[in-house]
């Protein structure tokens, strides 16, 4: 049986034209597909490394947690 996305709630445009996913979308499939979704709630956990560490530093970026990177220098 084939499910019918509806615009707003299971997926929406970005500012390239690309579907995007939402999260209640991939919680109705019930897993992470491996790809790397924008939305996914389930951690990445099927996104091969280094991947899977890419994702979840940029996404703590975009909600607010810095990750800070220091060059120790001597003069």
């Amino acid at each position: 049986m084939e499910t019918k996305l509806i615009e707003n709630v299971d997926f929406y445009y970005g500012e390239c034209g690309f579907v995007i996913l939402t999260e209640q979308c991939h919680l109705n499939r019930g897993y992470c597909c491996g790809y790397g979704c924008r939305h996914c709630p389930y951690e990445y956990e099927s996104v091969p490394e280094p991947k899977k560490s890419n994702l979840i530093a940029s996404q703590d970026l975009t909600k607010g947690t810095q990750v800070i990177t220091t060059k120790n220098t001597t003069n």
